[in-house]
């Protein structure tokens, strides 16, 4: 099996973005734009403005999520950022919102807001993948913690559920939950000053004993 290839979405990546984003009618409908945007902005700006928006955002160079490769074909994303690059998500009474108006602003203070797999990709693990990664993109740049708002019972595959994640992904990576504002979508952090970001390694084998010598006759 070959393995994923991640990295941030930099501008010279971004044509990969759009040929991945264009598999799947949620994508090109958003573009990434659902957690930036507030109700009233997504009506007003059609999908094609929220594709030229979000450009535009890659183009300052703020990576603003991770994507995912296979085979050298992008098969995977991830939006993890410091929250004030999601501001909708932490918005009024929104299931997302920071516990507090410092957490919004806080450049310390990261959310992982939303996932994306590509068709024929999918139930392989990939979000798990994808989520580990951005703990350890957020903790390389300096995040303290980093939170996330998924879905408790993912087994009615909505659409919503697909795009934050389950719960049970983001309780594997060591996520707890602060506040449920919402039945099944709890607010998760992620404490990354006492979160080690390397890989368990494999258990060392035994050596195999050495024969013992033949005593002499």
């Amino acid at each position: 099996m070959t393995e994923l290839a991640i990295h941030p979405l930099t501008p010279d990546r971004w044509d990969d973005l759009v040929d991945l984003f264009e598999t799947d009618s949620i994508t090109r409908m958003c573009w990434c734009m659902v957690t930036r945007l507030s109700g009233a902005e997504l009506r007003e700006f059609k999908p094609a403005d929220r594709k030229k928006m979000f450009q535009s955002l890659v183009k300052q160079g703020k990576a603003p999520g991770l994507l995912a490769y296979k085979d050298g074909e992008a098969v995977g994303w991830v939006a993890v950022a410091p929250r004030d690059m999601t501001p909708d998500w932490n918005r009024g009474r929104k299931s997302s919102a920071a516990e507090t108006e410092a957490d919004a602003s806080d450049p310390a203070c990261w959310g992982a807001s939303c996932f994306f797999v590509r068709s024929g990709h999918r139930k392989k693990g990939m979000t798990a993948e994808l989520l580990d990664a951005g703990i350890a993109h957020a903790k390389k740049a300096g995040a303290k913690r980093l939170e996330a708002c998924p879905m408790s019972h993912d087994d009615k595959r909505s659409a919503v559920g697909m795009c934050v994640g389950p719960q049970r992904v983001f309780e594997r990576a060591g996520f707890k939950t602060v506040v449920e504002r919402k039945p099944g979508r709890p607010l998760m952090r992620l404490d990354l000053r006492t979160t080690s970001t390397r890989k368990k390694s494999a258990p060392a084998k035994k050596a195999a004993p050495k024969p013992k010598k033949a005593r002499a006759r």
